[in-house]
């Protein structure tokens, strides 16, 4: 048996990170069995569906690495086959037309609320013959679910789970204008593309018990099931906005790695020993279901950003420059050309050191493309004060003198400075970080320079030095 998952959203808004942990789950699975990935969009929604959220869903896969191993199928496009398969319920006695008006059936829920009773559908239309009902008259499709005995789920994650019949009723097929209800084609779209493990989240749990009635009905074998537990934000609650980021976009504006995020995604709610930092291949490797737990979760964004810290550090270095021009661009005061991108990445292998995502990154790699003179923080304006000053027009002198400007000629430069001054290295080094950056941190101050090249540290001294005699 090959074994076939399926990640299956519906286009109405974000790629959530709770689904995209789910596609991330299936994906796994399928490959770490050998199997096959499959992506379904459930597009049966048409008020709600949009193509701008197709795009995004695809988008937010794509930069995940999820990679379906076929084309998409779009549920609205398989209609005719929801119907059929509806109509041949209707045909063997397992479904029936239902004629109850709305204003019926909200008596009925009234009547059930009064008493106390769970607002379901009674019934009414079961064993009726539909000539009963007035001629033309409007009907839904509704199917003859079991009444006696009960449902039972041998859930990979959540164990044996049973539901008594009685508990629920019969559940819409078609609707009143002929469409098919999102439960009922489900489960037609996952027995035609032979989908052997769904894997979804546990909300799904009381869907599941009603998709198996159609199974049953049709004579089909169920799938496994495996539900997931919810991810919840750090205070256990439902995972909201005031948390944080919430979708796939959202951590990606931020400045987090894919890789990161999926290796965050992963262990959360999964573990294999102590393995934390995986790569894919190691995922594939390791991923099983036995590994996932039946607790909810809980977003740590604190943990996620020392993970994607750790991912930055490995990354590559043209790659990381890529994207914090593009972060860079449009900011105010930055000049984002091909000279400021050779600076940044020349000292990417420092700045990827001290930073956590790629917003920060960028916040401190800006610095390689301003213009003068710059601004600076208060804590630099302190640096570069008479002494600071005295440091600049001293060590300039010498920088100016070198003919091959290197970090190990800067370095041995700065060092001679402080040594013939008797004075700390960090006394020298720190009032140049301050000119060059106008803050107090950078890559180290001998990579700094030499990547900012000598023309361009000589023009940022001597603006310091230009500004300090024109406020004096």
């Amino acid at each position: 048996m090959t074994i076939r998952t399926r990640f299956a959203p519906s286009p109405t808004g974000l790629l959530h990170v709770g689904n995209a942990r789910a596609a991330l789950f299936n994906f796994l699975f399928a490959r770490h069995h050998g199997g096959e990935f499959l992506l379904r969009i459930e597009d049966t929604d048409k008020e709600r569906s949009t193509q701008k959220a197709v795009d995004v869903i695809f988008d937010g896969l794509a930069w995940m690495g999820i990679e379906a191993d076929a084309e998409p199928v779009f549920q609205s496009a398989r209609q005719d086959r929801h119907t059929e398969v509806a109509l041949e319920l209707l045909e063997k006695g397992q479904a029936y037309k239902c004629f109850c008006t709305p204003e019926e059936l909200t008596a009925m829920r009234e009547k059930a609320m009064a008493e106390k009773r769970p607002p379901r559908y009674d019934g009414t239309w079961r064993d009726r013959d539909p000539s009963e009902a007035p001629a033309g008259a409007p009907y839904v499709v509704r199917l003859k679910a079991p009444r006696d005995g009960e449902t039972i789920i041998k859930d990979l994650v959540q164990g044996e789970v049973r539901v008594a019949n009685s508990e629920m009723d019969d559940l819409i097929l078609l609707r009143s204008d002929g469409t098919p209800t999102y439960l009922h084609a489900v489960v037609v779209d996952d027995h035609d593309m032979d989908i052997t493990h769904v894997m979804r989240g546990d909300d799904h749990l009381t869907n599941t018990f009603r998709q198996a009635m159609i199974y049953r009905a049709m004579g089909w074998n169920l799938p496994h099931f495996a539900h997931l537990p919810l991810i919840h934000g750090p205070d256990g609650a439902k995972l909201s906005k005031r948390h944080g980021a919430q979708s796939v976009v959202d951590f990606r504006e931020e400045g987090y790695l894919p890789e990161a995020l999926c290796n965050y995604l992963l262990r959360l709610g999964w573990g294999h020993g102590d393995a934390e930092v995986l790569s894919r291949e190691e995922q594939i490797k390791l991923f099983d279901l036995d590994g996932v737990g039946r607790s909810p979760s809980r977003m740590d964004y604190v943990k996620l950003a020392h993970l994607n810290g750790i991912w930055m550090r490995v990354a590559d270095d043209v790659r990381l420059t890529d994207d914090v021009m593009q972060r860079l661009q449009g900011r105010d005061g930055v000049v984002t050309d091909e000279r400021t991108r050779a600076r940044i990445l020349a000292m990417m292998p420092g700045l990827k050191e001290r930073a956590k995502t790629l917003v920060e990154l960028a916040d401190n790699a800006a610095f390689a493309g301003f213009t003068l003179p710059l601004t600076f923080t208060p804590k630099a304006e302190k640096l570069l004060g008479e002494d600071g000053r005295t440091v600049l027009q001293g060590v300039g002198r010498d920088l100016a003198a070198l003919s091959d400007f290197t970090p190990e000629t800067v370095d041995a430069t700065l060092r001679a400075y402080a040594e013939k001054h008797e004075i700390k290295l960090g006394s020298v080094a720190q009032p140049l970080r301050a000119a060059m950056t106008g803050s107090t941190t950078s890559p180290g101050i001998d990579l700094t320079l030499a990547a900012l090249g000598q023309d361009e540290v000589l023009a940022r001294i001597a603006a310091v030095l230009a500004s300090a005699s024109t406020d004096g």
